[in-house]
């Protein structure tokens, strides 16, 4: 999924163990990744997400949470005779400066690895200069499909664009039908109202839902788009409000989102509105205080109902960050370990000798292990093999679980 800042979390093989720390705000303390341990090489793991912005508030707990994961790892001394730092990057949710962020990365030979982006649409800048390099990425929150299964994906003819890229979010193709299948079975809203922010990310979402929900037999009784960075959505209400729609489906993210169902209730439009994994998050709620009754799935299992995840949240917790973990913080702590993991298994091989970025790509392309989110591991795209969702809604002025399960198409 997609979004406005960017952390870079690099990977870097250097002789000396001091690399200067890079403090944003949330952390409780400079991003340096905790204690040094006593190896003699620094991996820097970079990570790109906004922290800044509209979307800062899912970016800043992807950084924390990658952060975290790093402190992890030297207090543990988990590949010896290897430090880890980060060093985070702002690609505002937009493309040109991730692809900026991507190039800065690349031509740093001491990065091996990239956490992020948030962003589908920022995601496709960046794919190309990761790949060309051999540097691995493992995004927390994309969910465009072609990213991994290529533009043809929704023809059956998959193929994988780019080796180097992998994430621990499902894709689209399972959360847009997940959401059709949930408000045409569960919910019993048979004529919706589709409405897109025309992003990668957004209309792939809509495009996703769209297929599924008509599938079941139910009616679109409009569709629309908008911009990204619209606030006033008087005539979309108009439509919807003469649509005789029983729901309305965005894809897109909150700070849109918010503003939108807002306006609806306001206006008298009381029926919920759905979206996806870029609108659940706390901020969407206080953008909106009539959310109460709104949607909104999201990629795997809520972590607190998950005993593998009850570490990270007290570690998160006593780590005193300032900004909540959010929709992706366990994600994001899955995506650096796996990153983590495949440095350990390519200095492994090298026989004490600095692992080459190839040799770190192609290491986390095997990895397998039981992560905060649940098991981690990676199929034949890159992408991850946990295909579970949930349906959260707004409930007493917060998100609630409304349903979790596994898609099956």
């Amino acid at each position: 999924m997609r979004h406005r800042s960017a952390v870079v979390v690099s990977i870097a093989v250097i002789g000396a163990l001091s690399l200067s720390a890079c403090g944003s705000r949330g952390e409780k303390k400079g991003g340096d990744g905790g204690n040094a341990n006593s190896g003699s090489t620094t991996v820097v793991i970079g990570v790109d997400a906004p922290l800044t912005g509209d979307l800062s508030a899912l970016g800043l707990g992807i950084r924390n949470s990658v952060d975290l994961a790093v402190k992890k790892a030297n207090e543990t001394n988990e590949v010896p005779g290897i430090k880890f730092e980060i060093k985070a990057l702002d690609d505002t949710g937009k493309p040109a400066p991730g692809q900026q962020n991507a190039t800065q990365l690349v031509g740093d030979s001491k990065v091996l690895g990239v956490v992020g982006p948030l962003n589908s649409s920022v995601a496709q800048s960046m794919q190309q200069i990761f790949d060309d390099a051999n540097l691995v990425e493992v995004s927390p929150a994309n969910t465009g499909v072609a990213l991994s299964q290529g533009e043809k994906w929704a023809n059956g003819e998959k193929k994988r664009p780019f080796k180097s890229y992998f994430r621990t979010a499902t894709t689209d193709a399972v959360q847009g039908p997940f959401a059709a299948q949930f408000l045409y079975n569960d919910a019993k809203k048979t004529k919706v109202f589709l409405i897109d922010d025309q992003k990668t990310y957004g209309a792939g979402l809509a495009g996703t839902f769209k297929g599924e929900f008509t599938k079941l037999g139910g009616t679109l009784v409009g569709e629309e788009h908008v911009n990204p960075d619209d606030r006033d959505f008087a005539a979309i209400v108009t439509k919807v409000r003469s649509s005789g729609a029983e729901a309305v489906y965005y894809g897109g993210e909150y700070p849109a989102a918010g503003p939108l169902s807002l306006q609806l209730k306001e206006a008298g439009v009381n029926i919920p509105l759905m979206g996806g994994d870029g609108m659940q998050s706390g901020d969407y709620i206080k953008l909106n205080p009539k959310s109460a009754g709104d949607y909104a799935t999201a990629v795997g299992l809520p972590v607190e109902t998950l005993d593998t995840a009850k570490k990270y949240i007290a570690d998160y917790k006593t780590a005193g960050y300032k900004d909540a973990y959010e929709t992706y913080g366990g994600y994001s702590y899955d995506s650096a370990w796996a990153i983590i993991q495949g440095v350990k298994q390519a200095a492994k091989d090298s026989n004490g000798k600095a692992p080459t970025r190839q040799a770190v790509r192609d290491a986390v392309q095997k990895v397998t292990f039981d992560g905060v989110t649940g098991t981690v591991s990676f199929d034949e795209f890159g992408d991850t093999t946990n295909k579970q969702l949930t349906v959260y809604v707004v409930k007493d002025g917060k998100w609630a679980v409304e349903k979790s399960g596994t898609f099956k198409g």
